[in-house]
């Protein structure tokens, strides 16, 4: 018999602890602590949360606090290499740095220069994630949208500018309101593996109309329909690469199918900032063949 919890109780204490750990990255993540969030024994809880996460709970919380100095060290300037030692639970910044040059490959300062987050999402390949993302992805036929497009040319970091252009216009034509209208992202370049300079993104917004002639550079476009897996992000869009890798990595190859000749897109189901977004749910979707 496998060690992993199959009951949903147990899901639901796991799915539990690790909400918990999200939430309190700052405060006493120790295995006493954590096995009281459970309710399991101190003994069962160790050896039960490394078979249904697939790591050990230590090697987890380092991981979820070096995953958020990561983003904090690439998003914001004034955030120090000794503020981030010291959000993740290290004692100097020494220790910091030799856990972050061991796990990224790079030093900290070098990783805030110029992020590699194709490495990034090596690390955070933790069998739990996979799981749910198999569990929960499903197969749907995607009709074809219409959508009002304003594509973004440049550095991933400045998607939200353009997302606030695309706002702007939003708000001044009333074609696509956001209240009954649902809002899409297309990547057609993966930001991990793509230059700065060469990445592109589409942010669209649904319409019933054709997109009227304006000065903010929305144009209408399509988004073909046809058959899609599926999958949901909860979180920040920062992390949703740990959802979408899965997909390719592990669903893909023992699914059988087939990828269509167009780019993963996104339905993003939350708005910010009524919504924190380390609480978001986006949807996204693969386009398969057939």
């Amino acid at each position: 018999m496998s060690d992993l919890p199959t009951h949903r109780a147990y899901t639901r204490r796991f799915n539990s602890v690790l909400a918990y750990i999200d939430a309190h990255l700052e405060g006493d993540l120790s295995v006493n602590t954590l096995s009281q969030v459970a309710n399991f024994s101190v003994f069962h809880f160790h050896r039960q949360f490394s078979a249904f996460v697939g790591v050990p709970v230590s090697r987890y919380v380092q991981l979820m606090r070096l995953r958020r100095a990561a983003h904090r060290l690439a998003a914001q300037p004034q955030h120090s290499i000794l503020d981030a030692a010291s959000d993740a639970g290290f004692e100097s910044p020494e220790a910091f740095s030799r856990a972050f040059r061991r796990d990224f490959g790079m030093t900290p300062s070098a990783f805030r220069k110029q992020p590699n987050w194709q490495t990034w999402n090596a690390v955070f390949d933790i069998p739990h994630f996979s799981r749910s993302v198999i569990m929960q992805s499903r197969i749907i036929n995607f009709p074809t949208l219409r959508v009002a497009a304003f594509e973004h040319r440049g550095a991933p970091g400045e998607v939200q500018q353009s997302v606030q252009k695309f706002i702007a216009w939003r708000m001044h034509s009333g074609q696509s309101p956001v209240a009954s209208s649902r809002t899409f992202g297309i990547p057609y370049s993966n930001p991990d593996t793509t230059l700065a300079e060469d990445f592109r993104f589409a942010i669209c917004g649904e319409i019933d109309e054709a997109v009227a002639p304006n000065t903010f550079g929305v144009r209408e476009a399509v988004i073909p329909g046809g058959r899609c897996v599926v999958v949901r992000h909860v979180g920040s869009p920062d992390h949703i690469g740990e959802t979408i890798y899965p997909v390719y990595r592990d669903w893909l190859p023992a699914s059988g199918e087939e990828l269509r000749d167009h780019p993963l897109f996104f339905h993003y189901l939350s708005v910010y900032p009524e919504t924190p977004q380390d609480q978001w749910q986006t949807d996204v979707y693969v386009p398969l063949q057939g």
